[in-house]
Order: structure tokens, then C-alpha cells, then sequence
């Protein structure tokens, strides 16, 4: 039997039948001769930048990771630090059995860079703790620049001892961008797997082999629901996703106040005198300061205009606002709106309401700057 031809962009199994199913291409591929195959999803996204939809759901995901525990491996779990607790994958413990798991905060780069990387790391350990993980290691990367690779690099082939490999996340967390970079780094060779915006993007295990006969496994991501990645379209995916350092915005507020994010999100500032708020957004989401009293009537007359994303043409379409009352109880406080960024309160008693799309996660965590 030959082998399986399998997608080099996302790991799929190559078919030629059906065009709506994962992995399909062209016969014509075969007849350019080539070695590496990729999928006409892939070459799209790639080329064009457009994003077509496969029928795989979370159960598909869950299923392959379910490997992991049945192997004897390092796992290499890849969260973004920008969006550190929505891009954390429950139970990841419980997949990896025994395996040890090396934690790689990933986008860097992101971040202002006032803040010091040993302070970076200290946290991401305590909150990895504080959420049941306890890593061999922390590392902090940035993919896209390639900072911290070599050291990330060393620290996997020390924990992995001469065994497999398997590099798993979210979607949307740079997961290939980070194996691109090993591939890149190891080979000289770059771009090899589908990287994007759209959440994912790699729908099978990419194998990647490693010096002693071992390998490297590209998992697919698992799509945390609860981000807003997920409530909004293609084009506003790309104003919400930084793609550069971030840049805090403080705002000097008096109760009654009300901070929008676009038209995505809001924060009604309630009780506790005047006081600041820092914005880690990104830099293109514009964020609007109204009175509370005025807020409903903004939102009601000016989403997908002067507040905007959604954009006009999905504003019709975008779920509605659910407030929920929020205290702040520590100093040093971050209300953190899944998969859009954080606001920083660093005086407690603030009385607030945040208001974001049912599903889309929002909570308060120990300040990360």
C-alpha cells in the first residue's frame, strides 16, 4: 500500500473527490511532480488569503490529542500571552497522562517593552499553577521575530530526551508560526506550514522528524469557544488581532463613565471615585469614552459607525451585549475580555459593569503588567 499523501500546510490527507471535505486537491497536483503536496484550502489561504470551511468539530480535535497520553513524549503547550487565560486549554494535564509539558508563552513581542521577561515568566508560572499545571519549564518567544527560539529549542530537545515531540494550543495561539520557526531555524527552509488570522488552521498532525529517528507533532488547535475571535467576521479578526507592540491607553475616569471597545465590548465605570484605567488593546481598536447615561442610546444608534468593529455590513448580525457586575477586590487588577485584550484597574473598590457577547469569557485576574 502507498503511503498517505498528506497536506505539507495543515497536515490533512490529501483526496481528490470532495472539494467541501478536508485535504481536497486538484489531480493536477500529481502531475507537477513535486514533493510537497498542498491542499487547494491551503493554497487559498495562502495566495489569497481566503478561509474555507471544513466539517471538523471539537470532538475531532479532542480525539488526536487523546494520543498524546498514549505516547511516551514532551509536550510543548503554546499559549499566547497577549490572551493567556483564553488561549489555555482545560484539562491539558489529563491529555498529556504522564508526559511532561514544557509551557511556551508565545507574541512576545506584543507587550510593551517595559516589561521585564523574568517578571513575564514568574507569572506565567503562578498562573499556570493557579489554573493545575505544573510545567518542567516557562519559556517566553515571539515566532513571528524569532525572539527566544534558540533558547525554547534547547530546552526541547533537554526535556524531550531523545523522544517525540508534540507542540500543541489554541487556535490562533502562532502554533505554526512557532514550528515554521524551528523548521526555519534547523533547515533554513521557512513557511512550510499554513499560518493565518483564521482560527484553525491546521486540521491534522503535521509530523516533523527529529535527529535519533524521533518526531515532532504539529497538533491542531483546539477552539476555545469563549474568544472573540469566534463573534466576529474576517475582516474585523484582523483590526482586534495586534499585530505589533501594544500600546497602553489610560483613561482618567469619574463614576458614571463608560469605555467602548469598538462595538464589542463595554466597561460602565459604577463606584469608587476618580480614578485610572489602562487599555492593552490593539493599537486599531478605537476605544470610546461616553456618560453612562448616554451609553445605551450610542450603542443602540452608532454600532458598526462610530463604533466599530462590527463593521457596518455584520453589525446587524453581531449578538448582543450581556452586562455582568464586576468588583475589584486587589490592587493591581486586570478585567480581562477573552480574545480582545484587558483593561488594568490598580485601585480596589472600583464598582463596575463589563458588558461583551453571551459566550465570550470576561473575568479578573492578578495583574500581568
Amino acid at each position: 500500500m502507498e503511503p498517505q499523501l498528506r497536506c505539507i500546510g495543515c497536515g490533512a490527507a490529501i483526496q481528490f473527490d470532495d472539494p467541501k471535505k478536508a485535504g481536497y486537491a486538484p489531480k493536477s497536483v500529481l502531475e507537477k511532480d513535486e514533493e510537497e503536496i498542498i491542499c487547494q484550502r491551503c493554497f487559498r489561504l495562502k495566495h489569497y488569503n481566503e478561509v474555507q470551511d471544513v466539517p471538523l468539530d471539537d470532538s475531532d480535535f479532542l480525539n488526536m490529542l487523546h494520543r498524546i497520553g498514549e505516547s511516551k513524549a514532551l509536550v510543548v503547550n503554546i499559549v499566547d500571552i497577549f490572551d493567556f487565560n483564553g488561549s489555555w486549554i482545560p484539562g491539558l494535564p489529563r491529555f498529556a497522562a504522564d508526559n511532561p509539558i514544557l509551557l511556551v508563552g508565545n507574541k512576545a513581542d506584543l507587550l510593551p517593552r517595559s516589561v521585564k521577561y523574568p517578571k513575564l515568566l514568574r507569572w506565567m508560572r503562578r498562573m499556570a499553577e493557579e489554573l493545575g499545571l505544573c510545567p518542567v519549564d516557562v519559556c517566553l518567544v515571539s515566532a513571528a521575530k524569532g525572539i527566544g527560539m534558540a533558547k525554547v529549542m534547547e530546552a526541547i530537545n533537554r526535556y524531550r530526551e531523545g523522544g517525540d515531540v508534540y507542540v500543541v494550543g489554541c487556535t490562533n495561539v502562532g502554533k505554526s508560526t512557532f514550528i515554521n520557526r524551528i523548521i526555519e531555524e534547523a533547515t533554513g527552509k521557512g513557511n512550510v506550514i499554513t499560518t493565518s488570522y483564521f482560527p484553525g488552521t491546521t486540521l491534522d498532525m503535521i509530523e516533523i522528524p527529529l535527529e535519533g529517528g524521533a518526531t515532532l507533532y504539529d497538533t491542531p488547535g483546539i477552539i476555545n469557544h469563549h474568544q472573540m475571535a469566534h463573534f466576529v467576521d474576517a475582516r474585523d479578526l484582523k483590526i482586534i488581532t495586534p499585530k505589533r507592540e501594544i500600546h497602553p491607553r489610560v483613561y482618567q475616569l469619574n463614576e458614571g463613565q463608560t469605555l467602548f471597545f469598538g462595538g464589542l465590548a463595554r466597561l460602565d465605570y459604577i463606584k469608587g471615585g476618580r480614578r485610572s484605567f489602562v487599555c492593552y488593546m490593539a493599537n486599531e481598536l478605537t476605544v470610546h469614552r461616553t456618560k453612562l447615561e448616554k451609553a445605551d442610546s450610542l450603542y443602540a444608534n452608532q454600532l458598526g459607525d462610530l463604533l466599530s468593529p462590527p463593521n457596518k455590513r455584520y453589525a446587524a448580525e453581531f449578538p448582543p451585549l450581556v452586562p455582568r457586575s464586576l468588583s475589584v477586590k486587589e490592587r493591581k487588577t486586570d478585567i480581562v475580555f477573552s480574545g480582545l485584550g484587558w483593561v488594568t484597574c490598580n485601585d480596589l473598590g472600583a464598582q463596575l459593569v463589563v458588558h461583551a457577547p453571551k459566550g465570550v469569557d470576561v473575568f479578573i485576574r492578578q495583574s500581568l503588567i
